[in-house]
């Protein structure tokens, strides 16, 4: 014996439904109308009730039996009565339709845009709703629909960028947490400059597949010990494939007295060689690791840059290096350069940071900068110095700075990828 929930149509009431016409009832004109006495406008309305279901179900008839011309004004009635239903009756059609394969874009748009106890059934089920109703509703909605939005199966990049543009860190933690969302490279120049106020955000960043390196080096300077650590550990790759592409470039480079800018900064950046051999000549000190043995009697200005020349590095790099209170590019720089294990002692003394912890041994921070420094192998550590090289200082263009002072953020689309890590990185250091 089958069993049918109450009041819903059988296939023989809903054919008939469809193919006889309703028998004419005189209503009253809508002015006419005799008011609902007071008690009975506190009871909810069977009528409305049923109304509203069966309006409900047509809309879910499958094509088959109902055509799309009919299908949309029903949509259009049922819309017009949602309305003025109360918030359970409006969930109940929003429970009804989150099954359906192709719900009418008025009616989802209308449904999504309520409170979160009627559109959730949509936003949890309902597997076929559309990019731009999702990014109706994530632009016109709440937070709680755009965490839930976040956390739908398959979130294209379309309504991922919406949901990041949003700003709120909640949403974008979801949208970072769930591994079926795909991710634009815009939305992720946008998170990653998020990170730097919402540093939770960092560690389900780096787990993301579409991350690049040069996101990760910029997270860097403003990321945690730990997350630094991830960062070194996955994105600081060797350039042995590179090296080898490019090996007889280098040559035809020195016959023309390097005099191409764009392929000497690139030759640069690929070349094995990091000490600058010509700043030696012109230096006070006979070699980098005199340089760096002087600077353990205190770091000064004239110290700090004779090591930045003689490292290859412009100064405003080195600043930014030696002013980290992590202490863990010091690590990158002496492994990079070649420098001993000592050489990051003599940095420590020269910034007058604490060695020894009050029992004697070695403080927790200076012990992690040299667990780096064992762990990194040279060619990555260079990598990850020359791009810092070539994104803050190299990418300091007039226009750039003056982007970094004045916060312009609406330019950004205008710069390259170094010139917007040197906007991210350097900006607090201009005062914005």
């Amino acid at each position: 014996m089958s069993v049918r929930a109450v009041g819903a149509p059988t296939a023989a009431e809903t054919a008939s439904l469809m193919s006889e016409p309703a028998p004419l009832i005189e209503l009253p004109d809508e002015d006419e109308a005799a008011p609902a006495p007071v008690a009975a406008a506190v009871r909810p309305s069977r009528a409305r009730s049923a109304l509203l279901k069966r309006l409900a179900d047509v809309v879910c008839l499958p094509s088959s039996r109902v055509n799309a011309f009919e299908r949309a004004v029903t949509a259009d009635l049922l819309v017009e009565m949602l309305r003025e239903a109360g918030v359970e009756e409006r969930g109940r059609v929003a429970r009804r339709l989150s099954t359906l394969g192709d719900v009418p874009s008025i009616l989802v748009r209308l449904l999504l845009r309520d409170a979160v106890e009627v559109s959730r059934p949509l936003l949890v089920d309902c597997a076929t709703l559309g990019d731009a109703d999702l990014v109706d509703c994530v632009r016109a909605a709440t937070l709680e629909h755009r965490r839930l939005v976040a956390l739908r199966r398959g979130v294209s990049e379309m309504v991922a960028d919406a949901l990041v543009e949003s700003g709120q860190a909640l949403v974008i933690e979801a949208l970072l947490r769930n591994e079926t969302a795909k991710l634009s490279h815009m939305a992720l120049e946008l998170i990653v400059a998020a990170t730097r106020d919402n540093a939770h955000l960092i560690a389900p960043l780096l787990r993301r597949a579409e991350l690049r390196p040069s996101h990760a080096y910029v997270m860097f300077w403003w990321a945690d010990a730990q997350c630094r650590k991830t960062i070194l550990q996955r994105f600081a790759v060797d350039r042995q494939v590179l090296q080898e592409a490019v090996s007889d470039i280098f040559s035809m480079a020195a016959e023309e007295g390097w005099q191409d800018p764009l392929s000497r900064k690139a030759l640069q950046f690929i070349e094995r060689r990091q000490r600058n051999r010509a700043a030696i000549a012109k230096s006070a000190f006979a070699s980098l690791d005199e340089a760096v043995a002087a600077a353990a009697n205190g770091l000064t200005r004239e110290t700090a840059e004779e090591i930045a020349y003689l490292s290859g590095l412009k100064p405003m790099t080195a600043a930014k290096i030696f002013t980290d209170p992590g202490g863990e590019p010091l690590a990158i720089l002496c492994k990079a350069t070649g420098l001993p294990r000592v050489a990051i002692k003599a940095l420590w003394r020269g910034l007058r940071r604490r060695e020894a912890d009050p029992s004697g041994g070695i403080t927790p921070q200076l012990e992690r900068v040299m667990e780096i420094f064992d762990t990194v192998a040279v060619d990555r550590a260079q990598t990850v110095l020359r791009y810092w090289n070539w994104s803050l200082s190299s990418a300091m263009t007039p226009a750039l700075m003056k982007a970094i002072r004045e916060g312009d953020e609406a330019a950004i689309d205008e710069y390259s990828a170094p010139q917007k890590a040197a906007m991210l990185a350097l900006s607090r250091e201009f005062g914005r």
